[in-house]
């Protein structure tokens, strides 16, 4: 190709599909001089013969990602009684999912991105229940969709991470007598913090089996009753102070508890 030619990329939502392959195969000729006109979100017959004018004042291709089965068929028409090459990106592999799994597509524009929003909400509650874990930064509190506060050994990690899955920001912070909670835990909504609890026989065991996963069974203050007691009164306090709701997670699984406090959120405000 001596001089760019023009491809015009049109999609009833962003286009970006089709902007790519359009690439992709440009490379293949002469190094992908190729001038991209894209036109997103066409939603009616005036959007097409728009198009359709400039194509043809060009004599270049029409790549197209139209899902809307009138529009699809409209360009296709038109385009071929104007002598215009369009070429329809998605239909062959629709049609082949349409006779492998003998279903109907949604025939929905912008399917893709909103997929794409949602993993990206994912991945940014991920990052975000990663950098406020354990306290590590309180500013974390006052912009995290849910606080969880506990004392060690309370699931308040794991719970954080399967709430981000879900894409809830989440900060937890540990709740010990030696150390005085951040400010910012009084400052939040109280419908924003979520108080976990435990029984003393529960955590007793599951520190003693922590201790003796690290090899540090000598430190046995952590696990004795006489301190648990000690915390899990001082934890109490404090999310009376902040006037949270309280789970009990004694023997609850990760995911039944991350249900529990969904629910009891809901209750409080709208998720």
């Amino acid at each position: 190709m001596g001089q760019k030619e023009v491809v015009y990329v049109v999609s009833d939502s962003v286009g970006e599909t089709a902007g790519f392959v359009v690439k992709a195969v440009a490379t293949q000729f002469n190094g992908g001089q190729v001038d991209i006109r894209r036109n997103s979100y066409v939603e009616d017959f005036e959007d097409i013969e728009d198009v359709l004018l400039l194509a043809v004042k060009d004599q270049s291709i029409i790549a197209y990602t139209i899902v809307i089965p009138t529009l699809k068929e409209y360009l296709d028409r038109r385009a071929q009684e104007e002598g215009i090459i369009a070429v329809d990106l998605l239909s062959p592999l629709m049609k082949a999912f349409e006779a492998k799994f003998n279903k109907e597509p949604h025939h929905r524009p912008g399917l893709m991105r909103k997929l794409d929003e949602e993993y990206f909400r994912k991945i940014e509650a991920i990052e975000f229940a990663v950098k406020y874990d354990d306290g590590r930064d309180p500013r974390g509190i006052t912009k995290a969709d849910i606080v969880l506060i506990g004392v060690s050994r309370t699931s308040k990690t794991p719970l954080s991470m399967y709430l981000a899955h879900q894409r809830f920001k989440v900060a937890n912070v540990p709740l010990v007598p030696e150390v005085q909670p951040p400010e910012e835990l009084f400052q939040i909504p109280r419908k924003n913090c979520i108080g976990l609890i435990i029984s003393p026989d529960k955590l007793n065991e599951i520190r003693k089996e922590r201790l003796r996963a690290l090899g540090l069974a000598s430190r046995a203050n952590y696990a004795s009753f006489e301190r648990i007691l000690k915390e899990l009164d001082h934890a109490e306090k404090i999310m009376k102070r902040v006037g949270c709701p309280i789970i009990d997670v004694s023997n609850k699984a990760v995911e039944e508890t991350a249900g529990l406090i969904l629910d009891v959120l809901k209750k409080e405000r709208s998720l």
